[in-house]
This record gives C-alpha cells, sequence and structure tokens, in this order.
C-alpha cells in the first residue's frame, strides 16, 4: 500500500468512536475490507454469528471483553485518552 493510501487508512481508524453504532460501522467496513462474511468472523473468534450482526448494528449491551476480543482479533486496539489533548496542565 503506498504511503499516502497508509496514511489514510490510519486516520480514518484513528477517527473517534462515541457511539456503538459508530464502531459497528467500522467493524463492518474493515471485515469486509478483508473479504470476511459475517460468518466467517464469528467463527474466526469462537463466537455466534448473531454477536457480529449485533455488533455491527450497533447493539449497546453486548459483553466489553467479546468486543475487546473480536476488536484484537481483527487487529485492533482500543485507546482512551481526553477529548481534545491534553487538560489540567497534565
Amino acid at each position: 500500500m503506498p504511503t499516502n493510501d497508509a496514511s489514510a487508512h490510519l486516520a480514518r481508524l484513528a477517527t473517534p468512536v462515541r457511539h456503538s453504532e459508530d464502531l459497528g460501522k467500522l467493524v463492518r467496513q474493515l471485515r469486509t475490507e478483508q473479504g470476511l462474511l459475517q460468518i466467517d468472523l464469528a467463527g474466526l473468534a469462537g463466537t455466534g454469528n448473531r454477536f457480529i450482526v449485533d455488533l455491527e448494528r450497533g447493539k449497546p449491551t453486548l459483553q466489553l471483553q467479546k468486543v475487546l476480543d473480536l476488536l484484537d482479533l481483527m487487529g485492533l486496539e482500543v485507546v482512551v485518552r481526553r477529548k481534545g489533548g491534553n487538560h489540567h496542565g497534565e
């Protein structure tokens, strides 16, 4: 992948996720980019297809650890930081 494409790809992945629907859209997009069906991802993750469907639809009550495990499997990580950067001289 050329550098400009890689930079754009990374910038898109660094987009803040503020709602479960945002995360679901990101997971769906990355899954399709990887050429995987929902059932394929479910099999790789050792979870049911319903979990993948619910995650991609933005269901807000999914088990956090299962979501984190799936993101890790997809090569993603969650980073928590203060909004707008550094606050209070930290």
